[in-house]
């Protein structure tokens, strides 16, 4: 029990929820990877959304923020279009639940068929103990949103939210370039920042005029360039989880 919360292990399941479903994943519960299976998908949205409200207001102390419904994907599984597996000492997978030691993983439900193609590929050759990325389509080894539909539905959501005629946008944990690169048009001048200096190296690898990209850190390139924003600035704060 700790101060604000207490935690606990099931012990016996005497009468299931109307919400409870039975994981398509064999390993839930011993891999670490995945909490929300057991729980049909629109009641899973339910929860992250009061997680989400309850963080807000209890970390945060942000009371009656205005949040909009989530976007719901629309695959619970085979979505993802990257894992990261590990491997040590011949065994390919992820760590178990609340633990260093990995459990075997032959396939993975949420990710999409490319990768779990990869993760069969890897698993055949003999390979060094580390960490692997798989991933459905070759592209930068940087940040990006792990679930395509999804991100395009934020992006376009993001994108009918904020009217066209702006001065300024400031883009903050701006990765590759995920918002930037969508809203070009509804600004005048855009500031992306990020402390991946690989993911900004990526931003500005088509960067118009119009563009910046900082490598380095957030908060204190926030403030800078904060100081002199124009009436019709825009900022976007889409820090890592």
């Amino acid at each position: 029990e700790k101060k604000q919360f207490a935690e606990a292990e099931l012990v016996d399941v005497r009468e299931s929820s109307l919400h409870r479903v039975k994981p398509e994943c064999p390993y839930f519960g011993r891999c670490g990877g995945c909490s929300y299976q057991h729980i049909d998908y629109e009641h899973q949205l339910t929860l992250k959304f009061r997680q989400v409200r309850d963080v807000l207001r209890h970390i945060g102390k942000l009371a009656d923020v205005p949040m909009r419904p989530i976007i719901p994907s629309p695959f619970s599984y085979r979505y993802r279009n990257r894992i990261t597996v590990h491997a040590q000492e011949g065994v390919v997978g992820f760590f178990r639940r609340e633990s260093h030691r990995l459990i075997d993983i032959e396939a993975c439900p949420i990710a999409r068929p490319e990768v779990n193609d990869a993760l069969v590929d890897l698993r055949s050759r003999r390979v060094e103990d580390g960490h692997y990325t798989l991933r459905a389509e070759p592209g930068p080894r940087v940040f990006s949103q792990a679930n395509d539909a999804v991100a395009d539905a934020l992006r376009n959501l993001i994108a009918r939210l904020i009217p066209s005629g702006q001065e300024l946008l400031v883009d903050a944990y701006c990765g590759a370039g995920f918002f930037t690169k969508t809203l070009l048009e509804k600004f005048e001048r855009i500031i992306g920042i990020d402390w991946d200096r690989f993911a900004i190296e990526a931003a500005q690898q088509n960067a118009t005029e119009k563009e910046s990209y900082i490598a380095g850190d957030v908060d204190a390139e926030l403030r800078d360039a904060l100081r002199e924003m124009p009436a019709k600035t825009v900022v976007i704060v889409d820090p890592p989880a």
